[in-house]
């Protein structure tokens, strides 16, 4: 007498042994149908795994009846094929080659100002412009900039102060019509 175990086990096996067949006599077929569907090999594959996937379970079923396997093969590889060209991942636009040439925003000015804020840096003083990269580059506070630089944080917010005043007038100076 054979137990539930065994019936489980024996249909499990024959299964796998469908599969097996049904793979070997129709993976070749379902591939190059979805390759030519989809014009992509590695989404085909992934289609045609899927498809195999889903035949595994009714394997008995498909082949115990007269419908043909591959008929039905070919109807779940094709939906599934249709299913994945509306999906939300194919919709996404992609960059082409039509797309190239569109122009860039012009970066000249913002280039021509940080030139300009750097020869306004060099003209400060070493100790000034030290003050200003911690305060305002690195966004320190008076106490840790005049902790990290030795000084009073007194003195901080005084040569702060100056190093603005100067870039303001050197920066107005500087400014013509039009720019």
């Amino acid at each position: 007498m054979t137990t539930t175990t065994d019936v489980a086990a024996t249909t499990a096996a024959h299964r796998d042994q469908l599969l097996h067949t049904m793979v070997s006599d129709h993976a070749k077929a379902l591939l190059a149908y979805a390759e030519k569907l989809l014009k992509d090999r590695h989404t085909a594959e992934d289609i045609v795994q899927e498809a195999l996937i889903r035949a595994w379970p009714r394997a008995e079923r498909l082949y115990s009846t007269e419908g043909s396997v591959r008929g039905w093969l070919l109807t779940v590889t094709r939906n599934l094929v249709v299913d994945r060209m509306r999906s939300a991942a194919v919709r996404h636009e992609t960059i082409g080659a039509e797309d190239r040439d569109v122009p860039l925003p012009d970066h000249a000015a913002a280039v021509l100002t940080s030139v300009e804020a750097a020869d306004l840096l060099r003209e400060l003083s070493h100790e000034h412009r030290e003050v200003l990269v911690h305060t305002c580059m690195f966004g320190r506070t008076a106490q840790e900039t005049a902790r990290i630089l030795g000084i009073p944080a007194g003195t901080v917010k005084s040569r702060r102060h100056y190093a603005l005043n100067t870039l303001r007038a050197k920066a107005g100076r500087g400014l013509r019509p039009g720019r």
